[in-house]
């Protein structure tokens, strides 16, 4: 039998011991070169830099190109490659429609994240909350929405809007911080779009037509105190029209001299406004006031206004 503690055997097992010890070392050091070498890629090229600045706001130009974006965001340190960051937006699919507007980052991300962000229009911002009140024109529109818009041109709105009287939504709106004077307008006339179709047959089965229902509505609305009256002044009003007597409503002062309708609606009526153009209530009333409470008193006849005038609007009341 062989004598395994031989000097010969002792060596054959060393020489086997050694290798596999060198082997060992060698698969660590090569396992930890790719380790290191990915963290070293990561941090490089993926991570955020240090110098990425927190509670940063960046604002996407409408039509900026992938690259004068990537430029500008390496520039502002929020990225480390401009490579990384359009592929990763090329991989989201978003070269070609990148949202535009702000985009506040709180804290450092690394590039996939900051693409990916920009690409779903992920923008960490509260929109802008702006309610327009039933009643308003054109004038108290742009008022509102230059208190809150920074880049709302209250000029152009304006000039653009001008035969645009009665179609501008009230509502309360939502808007991102770079919205203008022309989003609000989009988003305005499509809100009345959609609002009026509800009423389309309605309108034609009234046997007027869309526009003299929303001016009779603008009236309706400066001139309701509430909705219980909307719908008996509606039939006054349409009832005085029938008659060729004037409206002489306060609300659109030419009314008092001509006969129908004034040229324009006066100011952009709600839905309950428009509601009651479409279905007046019909009464024997020709004539009604407000007191200084607010109430409403009817009259059939003039005599009978005037009588409600002396009794609930005299400076002795």
């Amino acid at each position: 039998m062989e004598n395994l503690s031989s000097p010969k055997n002792r060596v054959e097992f060393t020489d086997n011991s050694s290798k596999y010890n060198l082997f060992f070392k060698g698969a660590i050091i090569i396992v930890a070169s790719i380790v290191l070498f990915f963290v070293f890629i990561y941090f490089l090229f993926f991570s955020a830099p240090d110098a990425f600045p927190n509670q940063i706001i960046v604002n996407i130009e409408k039509g900026a190109t992938l690259k004068s974006i990537s430029e500008d965001l390496k520039e502002k340190h929020i990225i480390r490659s401009k490579v990384l960051f359009e592929t990763f937006v090329i991989i989201y699919g978003g070269e070609n429609h990148i949202g535009e507007g702000d985009y506040l980052f709180e804290n450092k991300l690394p590039v996939f994240e900051v693409a990916r962000r920009m690409v779903k229009r992920d923008r960490h911002l509260a929109p802008v909350k702006v309610t327009i009140p039933e009643g308003f024109d054109r004038l108290q529109i742009a008022e509102a929405f230059s208190l809150k818009l920074k880049n709302f041109n209250k000029d152009n709105f304006l000039l653009l809007v001008k035969n645009k009287e009665g179609y501008l939504f009230p509502d309360t709106y939502f808007f991102l911080t770079t919205d203008n004077d022309e989003d609000v307008i989009k988003y305005m006339s499509d809100n009345f779009n959609k609002k009026i179709k509800p009423f389309e047959r309605d309108i034609v089965s009234s046997g007027k037509n869309q526009n003299e229902i929303i001016i009779m509505a603008s009236i309706i609305e400066r001139e309701a105190k509430g909705d219980n009256d909307r719908g008996i002044i509606s039939g006054i009003l349409w009832n005085r029209i029938s008659k060729k007597m004037p409206l002489q409503v306060d609300a659109a002062p030419e009314t008092y001299k001509t006969r129908g309708l004034p040229q324009n609606p006066i100011s952009n009526p709600g839905i309950e406004a428009i509601k009651a153009s479409i279905n007046p209530i019909s009464s024997q009333y020709l004539y009604y006031l407000h007191d200084k409470n607010g109430l409403i008193h009817y009259a059939r006849t003039f005599a009978e206004h005037q009588t409600n005038i002396r009794k609930y609007l005299s400076e002795n009341q």
